[in-house]
């Protein structure tokens, strides 16, 4: 099953963060994030502000369904996201997830309407 197709779930304290091993492999399913001090992350550049903002919002939401929330950085028509488990203090499986699902919303709505 794909990542997109997984759901997050909620992570109990206490829980050690992924292997970097796990995290390495899980990371060759989302080549387009980058994966650096137990952080993935990836950056967008949109047409402009509008788009950008739309992309945001539609990140949040996917975000709020799944309960797992990135960090969000915004500069004009660039977007940065950051995935970590602030709980446990690193990687868990609902990063991946999460980041495989905002993947799969810029090739199926975004990609050729709103990047840049």
């Amino acid at each position: 099953m794909a990542l997109a197709d997984l759901h997050c779930e909620a992570i109990p304290a206490g829980v050690p963060p992924l292997p970097n091993e796990e995290a390495t492999r899980l990371s060759g399913e989302i080549p387009l994030w980058s994966l650096r001090d137990a952080t993935l992350t990836r950056e967008w550049t949109f047409k402009d502000f509008p788009h950008a903002m739309e992309f945001v919002d539609r990140v949040a939401g996917i975000a709020q369904q799944e309960n797992h929330h990135p960090d969000i950085y915004i500069s004009y028509n660039k977007v940065r996201l950051e995935l970590s488990t602030h709980k446990i203090g690193g990687l868990s499986m609902n990063d991946f997830i999460l980041a495989a699902k905002i993947d799969r919303l810029l090739e199926e709505e975004w990609r050729n309407q709103f990047a840049a």
